[in-house]
């Protein structure tokens, strides 16, 4: 997050405003989840995730003053999502574009005491940095587990957040989990990073543009190329 960046008196009240509301209400949602997963109400427990990034969306409309714009739209069925990751917002609000996603997570988050199993609850699917043959295994059977519920499967193909304006290349697990897949390819590009990815955040429009979907099968070159410049199209510096 950057610290040192000018924001005028109206940008750091927004801001102070929504860390208090988002994070003090994040903190009961968080306790309503871990009773559903008490009583092992699944299908509570899911409405209680959506609603918190529900609940974020409204924080940012009515606190900080940015708006949701999404230009496309998803195919119907189980699909392979590769998403641009520009800020925390796109994480948070991933079950507000699609419909009960799984995401391919780091393991290092899903070692969170008590985030892990809520995730695992959820539906999100360990990615080791070093993966196995063992390893990859268990991986792809728990992505094919999900798609085969008839939900989408979301990846940041190019690892963690990157910088407004910069194009890193995809990581090599893009290429071995779409193979793996054999699912059609929807990018997603989202341009977050300059109104959320900052201390003191800013007023506008947050774009999610769904590009053309990308057929299975296709050499790994040529699915890497076509996924990275989909997922940059709105990733002007």
């Amino acid at each position: 997050m950057t610290r040192t960046q000018s924001a005028s008196i109206g940008e750091v009240l927004r801001s102070l405003l929504f860390y208090a509301m988002f994070y003090s209400g994040s903190v009961l949602i968080v306790l309503a989840c871990v009773f559903t997963l008490l009583v092992n109400s699944r299908e509570t427990f899911r409405r209680t995730v959506d609603s918190w990034s529900l609940f974020h969306r409204w924080c940012m409309r009515n606190i900080l003053r940015i708006t949701i714009l999404v230009e496309g739209q998803m195919p119907a069925g189980p699909v392979f999502v590769a998403m641009k990751h520009e800020s925390f917002f796109e994480a948070i609000d991933l079950p507000q574009v699609l419909d009960y996603p799984g995401v391919f997570a780091k393991a290092e988050l899903m070692r969170i005491p008590g985030w892990g199993f809520a995730g695992d609850r959820y539906g999100l699917v360990t990615v080791e940095r070093e993966q196995g043959a063992r390893t990859l295994r268990h991986m792809m059977t728990a992505a094919k587990a999900i798609s085969g519920e008839g939900r989408p499967l979301a990846m940041f193909p190019e690892g963690s957040r990157v910088p407004h304006g910069t194009r890193p290349e995809l990581k090599s697990g893009f290429a071995g989990i779409y193979k793996l897949l054999g699912l059609q390819v929807v990018p997603i590009a989202v341009n977050s990073g300059p109104l959320y990815h900052r201390l003191w955040k800013r007023a506008g429009v947050i774009t999610y543009r769904i590009e053309p979907s990308i057929p299975p099968g296709l050499p790994r070159p040529e699915a890497e190329a076509l996924v990275h410049v989909a997922i940059n199209t709105l990733n002007t510096p």
